[in-house]
C-alpha cells in the first residue's frame, strides 16, 4: 500500500516567510490527488518536502506507512516530473530514460527492456535514437514522463509539467497522464496553477491559500459546494458573481440587497441597487443574519434571462455591458444595479451593448458566504 501520508507539515523559510502550515492530508494508494491554488500558495514547496529536497519546519511525511523523515531523496522511492523536461542534452532518447537506473545499478539488460517497455507506452520508440535538441515540445515532456515511469515509484509527483506547452498539447497530455496514471496505479500527486488540470485530472483536489488547505473533495463538490469565498474565486471560467451585500428583513421577508438598496429601500426598488428575495430553501439558515453583511455567489450558467427561468426564480432588471464570443457559448456581462455580473450562455443570444434585460436565478443555486470570514453559511463540513 503506497499510502501518502503529510501530517501537520509545516514550511518557513528564512525571513519570516510561511510556505507550508499545518498542512494534513492523505493521498490514497494509486489515487491521483490535484494541489491546486494560486501561485505562491506552497504547491511546489509541499512536493520539494515529499521528494526530499527541502526539509520540513515540522510535521511528518510517510509513504507506505515509512516515515520519511531523515531519507535522502534517492531513498524514498519517488518519482519527479518537472516543469522543464530537464533532460541530458547531451544524451540520447534512451539514454535519457535509462540514466537514473544506471545510477542505481540495474542490469543493462533489464535497463534495454524496461526502456523498451516505456518507450512502447508512450509511442516514442521511433524517437530512442534522437536527442532531446531534436525533439518538439511535446515529446521532450513525454520523454520526462517516461523518465519518471522506467523506475516504477511508489509515487509520482508532477510539478505542473504541461504548463510550457501550447493548449491543444496540454488537453492531448493530459488525458495520456490521467490513462498512464490509472494504468499504471500509482499514487500520484500533481501540482498545477490550472483549473481545467485540477478538474479534469484529480480524483480528488487539494485547494491551498498562503500554505493551508482550504477543501480538500472531489472537482465537482469543489465547484458545486465550495467551502469558502477563495475557492469559490478559484474554480470556474469565468469565475463565480460574489456581490457584497447584506440580508434585510422587509415586510416580513428576507431579502439581500447590495448597492444603494442596502441603504432601507424597499424591495421594489428596481434600479436602487440589486435586490433579491431569499427563497425557502434558504431562510432558515439564514434567518438570524438579518442586519448583517453578507457575500451572495452564483455561477455565471445559473444567471438566465427572465424568459428562461422558472416562474418561482427571483428576478431583477439589468443592462448590457459587453457581448463575448466564446465558441460554443456566449459570455454577456451585465450591471444590476451598479453590481457586475457574468452569465454564460448560448452561442448566439441575441444580446448587444446597451440593452435593457431582466435576468433571474436558480434559488437553489445561490450560494452565501460570511463576509468576514469567508466561509460558505450553512456548510456543515467538507470532507478531508
Amino acid at each position: 500500500m503506497a499510502v501518502l501520508t503529510l501530517d501537520n507539515l509545516t514550511k518557513h523559510f528564512p525571513g519570516g516567510v510561511r510556505a507550508v502550515e499545518g498542512l494534513s492530508l492523505a493521498v490514497g494508494d494509486g489515487e491521483l490527488m490535484v494541489l491546486a491554488g494560486p501561485s505562491g500558495c506552497g504547491k511546489t514547496t509541499t512536493l520539494r518536502l515529499i521528494a526530499g529536497l527541502e526539509s520540513p519546519t515540522a510535521g511528518g511525511i510517510a509513504l507506505g506507512g515509512r516515515p520519511l523523515d531523515g531519507v535522502p531523496p534517492k531513498g524514498r522511492d519517488v518519482a519527479m516530473v518537472f516543469q522543464s523536461h530537464a533532460l541530458y542534452p547531451h544524451l540520447s532518447v534512451a539514454g535519457n530514460l535509462g540514466f537514473g537506473l544506471r545510477l542505481r545499478g540495474v542490469a543493462r539488460e533489464e535497463i534495454r527492456d524496461r526502456v523498451a517497455w516505456v518507450a512502447e507506452m508512450l509511442g516514442i520508440g521511433e524517437l530512442l535514437a534522437r536527442r532531446p535538441g531534436e525533439l518538439s515540445g511535446g515529446q521532450q515532456q513525454r520523454v520526462a514522463l517516461g523518465r519518471a515511469i522506467v523506475r516504477k515509484p511508489k509515487l509520482f509527483l508532477f510539478d505542473e509539467p504541461l504548463s510550457n506547452l501550447d493548449a491543444a498539447l496540454r488537453a492531448e497530455l493530459r488525458a495520456e497522464i490521467r490513462r498512464l496514471q490509472a494504468r499504471l496505479g500509482v499514487t500520484s500527486l500533481y501540482v498545477t496553477h490550472d483549473q481545467a488540470e485540477a478538474m479534469t485530472l484529480g480524483q480528488r483536489i487539494a485547494v491551498l491559500r498562503d500554505g493551508r488547505l482550504q477543501q480538500l473533495d472531489e472537482p465537482r463538490t469543489i465547484y458545486q459546494q465550495p467551502a469558502n469565498r477563495f475557492v469559490a474565486a478559484v474554480f470556474g471560467s469565468p469565475g463565480m458573481n460574489l456581490v457584497e451585500g447584506r440580508l434585510e428583513a422587509w415586510e416580513g421577508q428576507l431579502v439581500f440587497v447590495a448597492g444603494s438598496a442596502a441603504g432601507g429601500a424597499s424591495a421594489e426598488a428596481g434600479d436602487a441597487g440589486l435586490t433579491l428575495p431569499i427563497a425557502p430553501c434558504h431562510r432558515e439558515r439564514l434567518q438570524g443574519r438579518a442586519g448583517k453583511p453578507i457575500t451572495l455567489g452564483v455561477r455565471p450558467e445559473h444567471v438566465r434571462p427572465a424568459a428562461e427561468c422558472g416562474p418561482d426564480a427571483p428576478r431583477f432588471p439589468a443592462t448590457v455591458e459587453a457581448v463575448e464570443p466564446i465558441g460554443p457559448e456566449t459570455h454577456v456581462r451585465a450591471n444590476a444595479g451598479g453590481q457586475p455580473l457574468v452569465l454564460r450562455t448560448g452561442a448566439a443570444p441575441g444580446l448587444r451593448a446597451g440593452d435593457r434585460i431582466e435576468l433571474g436565478v436558480t434559488p437553489e443555486s445561490l450560494l452565501f458566504f460570511d463576509s468576514e470570514s469567508g466561509h460558505r453559511l450553512g456548510l456543515a463540513h467538507h470532507r478531508r
